[in-house]
């Protein structure tokens, strides 16, 4: 048996998380400003793989094995935005079973190189960060594709309950002794939604009034590992009506979190986590007896190349080899001409534009994406004129005050788009923030 108290053990698998060996909590003090609530972070990437999804990977393996699911040197498949590869690959390193992991090539580049690392076999598809399980193409549907074959075995995180069982058998156990069943309050992000149905249903076995608290991203969102809420439909781990509470959480204020929480509870937390608390901060009142349990699903580490995007602040030098040069002051300053047009006079929001579509005159859309990818999928009405062929192009209009909104998949490419069409003269140009990915997963028309 494990010695939890010396911590000294005989293999890596010992030191899985349980109950008699919990990941740590942590009360936040400096964010939070509540004079009587309290507020315990805890903290997953203490697993021994580094995330909370580690107990998943276990668990998924552990049930497959006792089903008879799984031959020697099985072969897995599963896609992935990363943790639950990270987890099926070092798990599978003991076992002796090979890992085959498709996944988004939006995946930050440190998690997509790690796996590599760790010895799975990872396939970059041009995919959503999320990507859909109803999807023709992609990392789900490539996946789909292996696993019908003989020798390989797809575990599928997307709908396998042994997922939310992880947490059942160990998360809320952990929790409910950590706290000594004083938690009033769970609160998580959304992906799967293993996390969140699994201690809701063993916290709420426990003390049916704990409030169980589901934090979602906007859509068009940028934070590996969670899902918008048109996402969360398409999981069959997602039990809405199981849940006290839903909140929405934007991009920016999760990214602005996790910045606050390194640099003032200097706690090594990713975006996921910002984005649970900004969540938790909206929904809870401060108020006597109440204990707050959020969970910080990873470190920081693994998003580096997504923070500095987000907070170009921040960047790093490159060194001779290292990769990109240091930009001139020509691209310098065409980056900063980039960001500084991303405000509200340039962009809009998807609640703007489908105004504006019932509007005389309506304005014209412009797909700025190439032709294969605007052909996979665009807003109904949208015409394609990629960026570099604006200059010049018949099909834009002569009237140089026509409305028009620039589309891409993002809100990235648009920002390039409108400002060609502003130095071409064009009045009134929008480029549309979250692009066609949030306007698909609002349940907008697409073709």
């Amino acid at each position: 048996m494990p010695n939890h108290q010396t911590r000294v053990y005989s293999d890596v698998m010992e030191m899985l998380s349980s109950e008699d060996n919990p990941t740590p909590m942590v009360r936040l003090n400096r964010v939070v400003g509540y004079a009587q609530t309290q507020v315990y972070a805890k903290l997953e990437w203490y697993n021994p793989f580094g995330a909370v999804k580690d107990r998943v990977a276990a668990n998924m393996i552990r049930v497959a094995k006792e089903r008879g699911l799984m031959s020697r040197n099985q072969k897995l498949v599963e896609p992935t935005s990363g943790n639950t590869g990270m987890g099926l690959a070092m798990v599978s390193n003991q076992e002796g079973y090979s890992l085959t992991t498709p996944l988004s090539k939006q995946i930050p580049a440190e998690k997509r190189i790690m796996l590599r690392f760790f010895g799975a076999d990872v396939e970059e598809l041009d995919d959503t960060l999320c990507p859909a399980p109803w999807a023709t193409e992609g990392a789900i549907a490539r996946a789909q594709e292996l696993a019908a074959r003989p020798d390989f075995h797809m575990l599928n995180q997307y709908e396998n309950e042994a997922n939310f069982e992880a947490h059942i058998r160990t998360t809320g156990p952990e929790i409910w002794r950590q706290t000594e069943g004083r938690i009033t309050h769970f609160v998580a992000g959304l992906g799967t939604c293993g996390t969140i149905t699994g201690n809701g249903r063993f916290l709420k076995g426990k003390n049916p009034d704990i409030q169980i608290i589901g934090v979602h991203p906007a859509p068009g969102h940028e934070i590996p590992g969670v899902r918008s809420l048109g996402q969360l439909k398409q999981t069959k781990l997602f039990f809405p009506d199981e849940y006290d509470a839903l909140i929405e959480v934007s991009n920016d204020a999760a990214f602005q979190m996790c910045l606050r929480l390194n640099q003032e509870e200097s706690l090594i937390a990713g975006p996921s986590s910002g984005m649970a608390l900004v969540g938790l901060l909206e929904i809870i009142e401060d108020q006597p007896d109440a204990v707050v349990v959020v969970m910080f699903p990873d470190n920081a580490f693994k998003y580096a190349s997504s923070l500095e995007r987000h907070f170009p602040q921040f960047r790093a030098a490159r060194a001779p080899g290292e990769g990109a040069d240091e930009p001139s002051p020509k691209e310098q300053l065409l980056t900063q001409l980039v960001a500084n047009s991303r405000n509200a006079h340039n962009t809009c929001e998807l609640e703007d534009l489908r105004g504006w579509l019932d509007a005389d005159p309506s304005p014209l859309l412009i797909d700025v994406r190439g032709t294969d990818i605007y052909a996979a999928k665009h807003i109904v009405g949208a015409v394609n004129i990629p960026v570099a062929e604006l200059h010049g192009h018949s099909g834009l209009p002569e009237d140089r005050d026509a409305p028009i909104v620039t589309v891409c998949n993002r809100g990235n490419m648009s920002i390039s788009g409108m400002l060609v069409l502003q130095s071409l003269g064009y009045s009134q140009v929008r480029s549309l923030n979250g692009g066609t990915v949030a306007w698909d997963e609002a349940g907008l028309p697409t073709e």
